[in-house]
């Protein structure tokens, strides 16, 4: 039995599915890598939202795909921007996540990490106000009990005039905060408004900044989560950084050698790509506890074309994916996003990562995924 896909020059092909998924064990914790996936929101379908009402979200379906995550060992990193923060997630909707996530958390041991930001600026700001939105946000985030992730500002990248900005504010709230956090620089490519981060567009003198503030409060950084796609940088931030502070690879490009790593060392992870590779992430891992290194690659490698095809060009998209992946495998009973972002990616687009992610035995229910494939066809009007 074949489905006909259409590809992407206007034509259609014959594409045969896998019948079986990949085959899972569940295990032990990880004992080398800690690993975490950024996790989406799954939208109320039935609510009567518009683009610019607050996002309504399915509460039950989202915190069951967290139990998922943890189901297999890995730790969920909460609002961030594959939870749509700032693309369709407001700060309240990010808030009230937040707080349920850290409860489901506790109630089944599970790791968790929450994305600290400003997004409840909604205009210029001054760098006070910028100090006083990132307080507020980490406030709520250490009363719920979960590790805090200080992530880049829309806000910050407007209001700094230059390094010094960076420095004075990221320091008051590393000076304040509770437990050590893990700071995030992500690059323009995933929020083009971050453009500049650290203060100049130079990446390597933004480097020289971001590990100025690393190297000032060295006690106060669990780590840094770097989503740059430069699997090169990434190892020279990683080998420049301080004792005892962690690498959690964000690049979803290269994140099965920056993982794997070399005798210098290696990274962590904190990716948007472990939403949908979960359960064969998890297995990788702990392939690597062991220390096959080369089996940890044979099964990671081969998703690789995959992740690249749901971050391609414009990659502050890939949730689009992210969330069709999450529809096919059952995780969800529908295919729509907070903020009608559903519409973000093109039908042949669809069609290559169903082809990709059924390749990799990613579908549970592999006949489910083929199904809902064919309906989605269907609603373009492809008839099989």
């Amino acid at each position: 039995m074949t489905i006909r896909l259409p590809d992407f020059k206007g034509g259609f092909r014959a594409y045969e599915p896998r019948e079986e998924p990949f085959a899972v064990t569940r295990g032990t914790p990880f004992t080398s890598r800690t690993v975490f996936s950024a996790a989406h929101v799954v939208a109320d379908p039935f609510a009567d939202s518009t683009p610019d009402a607050p996002a309504a979200v399915d509460w039950d379906a989202t915190l069951a795909f967290r139990r998922h995550l943890w189901s297999h060992g890995l730790g969920v990193a909460e609002a961030m921007d594959t939870a749509q923060r700032g693309m369709g997630l407001d700060w309240a909707g990010a808030a009230e996540l937040i707080r349920r996530s850290a409860a489901e958390a506790k109630s089944v041991g599970g790791l968790i990490a929450c994305g600290v930001g400003t997004d409840q600026l909604t205009g210029p700001a001054t760098l006070d106000e910028v100090r006083a939105a990132y307080e507020e946000q980490l406030a709520l985030v250490e009363e719920s009990g979960a590790q805090a992730i200080l992530m880049a500002s829309r806000a910050l990248a407007a209001a700094a005039k230059g390094p010094e900005d960076y420095l004075e504010v990221y320091g008051h709230l590393l000076r304040q905060s509770a437990e050590p956090v893990v700071l995030h620089w992500l690059g323009p490519m995933f929020d083009p408004a971050l453009e500049g981060y650290w203060g100049s567009s130079d990446l390597d003198a933004a480097t020289d900044t971001f590990l100025q503030v690393i190297a000032a409060h060295p006690d106060k950084v669990d780590g840094i989560k770097v989503s740059l796609l430069e699997a090169r940088r990434e190892i020279d931030i990683r080998r420049r950084l301080p004792q005892g502070v962690r690498c959690y690879t964000g690049d979803d490009f290269n994140y099965p050698e920056l993982i794997a790593g070399d005798d210098q060392g290696f990274s962590h992870a904190l990716l948007g790509i472990f939403d949908p590779l979960g359960p064969l992430a998890a297995e990788a891992v702990r392939v690597l506890d062991t220390g096959d290194a080369k089996g940890f690659r044979e099964l990671l490698d081969p998703t690789v074309e995959l992740s690249r095809h749901l971050f391609q060009a414009p990659t502050r998209f890939y949730k689009t994916g992210v969330v069709f992946l999450a529809w096919l495998a059952g995780h969800q009973s529908h295919f729509t996003m907070v903020g009608g972002l559903q519409s973000a990616r093109s039908l042949p687009h669809f069609a290559r990562a169903y082809e990709l992610a059924d390749g990799l035995g990613l579908f549970p229910d592999p006949k489910l995924a083929e199904e809902r494939m064919k309906n989605l066809l269907s609603l373009y009007g492809v008839t099989q």
